[in-house]
């Protein structure tokens, strides 16, 4: 497992880290995601500790607050081997301080993760999405203090459109409080948009990606098939809508494609999905999920090696779709890779 500083900051975290939406899971979402309980919870951080993924992902609304739950229980006697992400923000209750990022609610919600995963502080903490009702100065002072008390060493977001993340950046170094260094977003084969605006924004501000659905939501597994139904346990019968948009032309497209590399190298479709995703500019960590062990094991298997420069142009080429206005007019300029190299280049 190799270790990436995580933006411009001197933490470092592993090529790959562990999402635990699939911990305790209930509900119309998660409930399809997983249920692994504490014991199972337990064993797939042994196996993900042995293999060196140090980071595990989580957030107050993963089933009402279990997963953190069942992932403070998994961790027991062995926190200092972890880094433990977590996020909030995101509606817990229908109160009037039951969702966003107030200072009122972002201290007490930090509080309530932290007895949950029984810890006395963690290492990455998020919001979860932009809160356009409170100002940016205030989230970022009670983040402050947050990280003062030592209950939170770094920061980072969630689901930021470019102009939030920008505007809340320039107040953090406006009045010298602690800047965002991560980005948790939704990046795949099939969902590129984060090229756009955010992959830019992330090589200059120094912010690294933390990729969620690295699959394209369950879609990039290998069991989806052109001219094949939607196989009858797939949770995409009951997820789909949930999950990002994905047009179905691309999908098996690049499914296409996926399976001649997956034959090519040994590995499976979902591997190299994964391992693609791992050279792209600012991508400090993929977020993997699992089901079960198999799964997990499966999805660690996509470190270790890598594609060759062809087989990466062939799933660029296959993968990428025109930008919308303004970003088209510089893809479509000759010259804009020799000005914009990282954009470019191998993160």
């Amino acid at each position: 497992m190799l270790y990436r500083p995580l933006g411009a900051s001197g933490l470092l975290v592993p090529e790959l880290s562990l999402g635990t939406g699939t911990f305790a899971g209930s509900g119309p979402l998660f409930g399809e995601w997983g249920t692994n309980g504490v014991e199972q919870a337990r064993r797939m951080v042994d196996i993900s500790l042995d293999a060196g993924v140090t980071l595990f992902d989580s957030a107050d609304v993963y089933s009402d607050g279990a997963a953190e739950q069942v992932l403070g229980q998994a961790l027991k006697g062995r926190r200092d081997r972890a880094l433990i992400s977590t996020k909030v923000g995101l509606p817990m209750g229908e109160g009037p301080d039951d969702a966003g990022t107030s200072r009122s609610r972002l201290l007490r919600t930090t509080e309530d993760a932290l007895r949950r995963l029984d810890t006395d502080h963690v290492d990455l903490l998020q919001l979860h999405a932009f809160d356009a009702t409170t100002p940016v100065e205030e989230t970022l002072f009670a983040l402050d203090s947050l990280v003062r008390d030592g209950k939170v060493r770094y920061v980072g977001v969630s689901n930021f459109a470019g102009w939030q993340l920008m505007r809340s950046l320039a107040a953090a170094e406006r009045l010298h409080l602690p800047r965002y260094v991560a980005h948790q977003v939704y990046y795949s084969l099939v969902g590129r948009d984060y090229e756009w605006d955010l992959m830019p924004l992330g090589l200059d501000q120094g912010v690294g990606a933390m990729v969620w659905s690295p699959l394209g939501w369950g879609r990039l597994t290998g069991r989806l098939r052109r001219d094949r139904p939607l196989p009858e346990r797939s949770r995409l019968h009951r997820t789909a809508a949930l999950g990002p948009p994905v047009d179905e032309a691309l999908l098996f497209d690049v499914v296409d494609v996926l399976l001649e590399l997956a034959q090519e190298t040994g590995r499976t479709v979902a591997q190299v999905a994964i391992n693609w995703l791992l050279r792209r500019p600012t991508v400090a960590t993929v977020i993997i999920g699992a089901r079960d062990e198999a799964q997990l094991v499966e999805n660690l298997g996509a470190v270790g090696w890598e594609l060759t420069a062809g087989q990466v142009a062939r799933l660029d080429a296959v993968s990428h779709r025109e930008a919308p206005y303004p970003h088209f007019p510089y893809q479509r300029q000759e010259g804009f890779a020799r000005l914009n190299p990282p954009l470019f280049a191998r993160a």
